[in-house]
């Protein structure tokens, strides 16, 4: 039965990633007709989107992975976690996770796979004997690990993301369930889309000591940015009172609609690069095929806020990437040519994810994975271990204070 529901998650992540490339193509084909179409499209499929997920799939908002560290931690809590990760919730977050990235969002399906992946693997629950050795609730965290393994194609990944942020903690009885579900959605995912790496096979040349310094000067500055943007985040959450706050909870719709009109300005500004999980943009500027222009960084990093602001569901694990890819673009110069441009993009991909999250081990491990860059090992372990202590100063850990914000929301209602 856990094989199966490992199977069956790594499956649906897959399809779901399937789901988002035709949506951001499809978005990006009406933007390439008729650019002022975002203005119009966006703020209205948006507002529909939030009024679907406040009426019929409460806990479906947003990026999901607060929502399974929620349920997990109140799992005992008189059924709490049932309005965090059920079947209907996935399905949930997959159309409406599409259905967001069709209309121009700035979003990823990481984190959401990782509440696909947790509500269907619990799911199964009922089908295992009586006295099974492993907690229900243990199947949350394998489904969750399995979601991200399947998402990004990173095993390895997987395993420390359920350990550094899902669990905190890792007992023995669950490692069996843990790692079948990553092998098996694994193995799903790599018979559908091929052993691939994230961002292709991309070679970062020769790494020397002349590295430190763009590694202390990226993780600076990741940091600082990273621990704003995260803070930003959390605080939006909070927000209940003053004349912004009262708004957003009185009129949730029109406060959506304000939020993706804002997003399709972005894009407008931006050439379409505001809109998507910035995969794309991420990939070129890897490949060396695109010399993005200074604003792409910044524009990317309000379109995210401000996607998050709206209440779609949606994660931030790609267009964090894509934002420290930006910076790192932008960082290039202060360093002339004695470093390729990818190695300091990936420092900075490392760095931002890292910075935002707060989980070091697993950022610098995505990124290795998914540029096949082990080359880079120590260095990325190095920027996103500083650049997560930098941005201490500014934020509390993300996940795990908005899921805190999800518990008093489930208690409250």
């Amino acid at each position: 039965m856990v094989w199966a529901a490992a199977a069956i998650a790594g499956l649906a992540v897959v399809l779901f990633a399937k789901a988002t490339e035709y949506a951001i193509t499809f978005f990006f084909l009406l933007q390439k007709t008729h650019w002022w179409l975002p203005l119009i499209l966006t703020p209205i499929v948006g507002t529909l989107i939030v009024w679907i997920t406040n009426r019929w799939f409460l806990g479906a908002g947003g990026s999901g992975i607060p929502q399974t560290i929620a349920a997990l931690q109140s799992y005992d809590n008189h059924g709490t976690h049932r309005t965090l990760v059920s079947l209907k919730l996935a399905f949930g977050k997959i159309a409406l996770g599409v259905a967001a990235l069709a209309a121009g969002f700035s979003a990823g399906r990481e984190g959401p796979s990782v509440q696909v992946g947790a509500s269907i693997m619990h799911a199964f629950r009922r089908f295992l004997p009586v006295g099974f050795a492993v907690h229900p609730k243990h199947l949350i965290l394998a489904g969750g690990a399995a979601g991200i393994s399947a998402a990004f194609n990173t095993p390895l990944a997987g395993v420390v993301f359920s350990i550094e942020e899902l669990g905190r903690r890792f007992e023995q009885k669950t490692n069996g369930v843990v790692i079948a579900a990553i092998v098996l959605s694994g193995l799903v995912s790599i018979s559908l889309q091929g052993n691939y790496t994230y961002f292709g096979n991309i070679s970062v040349g020769v790494i020397d000591r002349t590295i430190i310094v763009p590694v202390i000067a990226c993780a600076i500055v990741c940091g600082i940015f990273g621990g704003i943007f995260s803070r930003t985040l959390i605080e939006s959450s909070k927000l209940s009172t003053g004349t912004i706050g009262k708004f957003r909870s009185v009129h949730p719709l029109w406060w959506a609609s304000f939020c993706g009109l804002i997003v399709a300005i972005l894009g407008v500004i931006s050439s379409g690069a505001a809109h998507g999980s910035g995969y794309t943009f991420t990939r070129e500027m890897l490949n060396g095929g695109v010399a993005e222009a200074w604003q792409y960084a910044p524009i990317k990093y309000l379109a995210t806020i401000f996607t998050y602001l709206s209440g779609v569901p949606g994660g931030i694990f790609a267009p964090s990437l894509s934002i420290g890819a930006g910076i790192g673009h932008d960082l290039m110069p202060l360093f002339g040519n004695q470093h390729a441009a990818i190695a300091i993009c990936t420092l900075c991909m490392a760095g931002f994810l890292a910075a935002v999250t707060q989980a070091p081990i697993t950022s610098f491990i995505i990124v290795m994975e998914m540029i096949d860059g082990h080359e880079m090992v120590i260095s990325l372990m190095a920027v996103a271990m500083i650049a997560s202590i930098v941005a201490r100063l500014f934020s509390p850990p993300l996940y795990g204070t908005l899921a805190d914000v999800q518990i008093t929301k489930v208690k409250e209602s």
